[in-house]
């Protein structure tokens, strides 16, 4: 598994330690609103290449696309407007991925932990791909004035193959403390967690590596302190679903304790992956 840091957005002082009250969470809303300051923090934006031994290169989310770049924000939509991408040249995964000498169109497939605008941003990169995706999350994304909670759907509406993963339907089972997973390959070594809350259909993807197990929690816990339960976003889908999630994920850290835990936007645990695997930036 390779980390690739695609860009950093600017957010908000408190948007991961949301204020008590609603006059101070309005406060929060009022600055955002205002644009992007010399006070707004910076988070990453990751995807993750992983090898597998038998399905070859696959991707867990997209990151943003080079043209989020330009000033406007490029494909973000309205969020453009008033956050700030940080991106360098050759930031994005598929030119990442062709520095690599890898052809963006042999990657096959791509798993999202969600279709928030920041995760889908480059779907558009990887043409040839078959994207998975929770039903629910893909109904919540494509429903009316979706983009009002983080969603651009020209972002994924795409001529691509989308495979819907139905945690109510599918052959599910519980795992280390999860309640609703899927073994994508039916080898033990992906499996996607069924983890709602930041989002209708949120999931988060465990791999076991050679060395051990690795768990991209992505938006269930976008940050170290949140997975702690020392801070509580600003925003979530359903925060009875978040906490749900949130304790299905300290469970499984409880039982295994030597796994490593990534959370979706958190800069000092994104810095501590370098020496890990040391092609985190």
């Amino acid at each position: 598994m390779r980390p690739l840091l695609t860009a950093e957005l600017a957010v908000p002082p408190k948007f991961y330690d949301r204020p008590k009250g609603r006059i101070g969470r309005l406060g929060v809303w009022i600055k955002a609103l205002r644009g992007a300051n010399e006070e707004w923090g910076h988070c990453p934006v990751p995807a993750f290449l992983v090898e597998h031994p038998t399905a070859g290169l696959l991707l867990i989310d997209t990151g943003l696309t080079r043209s989020c770049a330009q000033p406007g924000g490029g494909n973000l939509g309205r969020i453009g407007k008033y956050g700030k991408v940080i991106m360098n040249p050759g930031q994005s995964a598929a030119e990442r991925l062709t520095d690599r000498g890898i052809d963006p169109k042999t990657i096959k497939l791509v798993v999202m932990t969600h279709l928030h605008n920041d995760h889908a941003s480059a779907c558009c990169d990887f043409p040839e791909a078959t994207f998975i995706c929770d039903r629910d999350e893909w109904n919540a994304a494509n429903a009316k004035r979706s983009w009002m909670k983080g969603y651009e759907p020209p972002q994924f509406d795409l001529a691509v193959d989308w495979k819907m993963v139905d945690y109510d339907s599918d052959p599910v089972e519980s795992f280390a403390g999860f309640s609703r997973t899927l073994d994508l390959f039916g080898d033990g070594s992906v499996r996607l967690l069924s983890t709602p809350g930041h989002s209708a259909g949120h999931q988060s993807v465990l791999l076991k590596l050679d060395h051990g197990e690795l768990l991209v929690i992505a938006d269930a816990a976008p940050t170290e302190a949140i997975l702690d339960g020392d801070a509580y976003p600003l925003i979530s889908d359903d925060e009875y679903q978040m906490d749900k999630s949130l304790r299905e994920i300290r469970a499984y850290r409880q039982l295994t304790p030597n796994a490593l835990l990534i959370p979706g936007h958190d800069s000092e645990a994104w810095s501590r992956l370098d020496p890990v695997y040391g092609a985190a930036g």
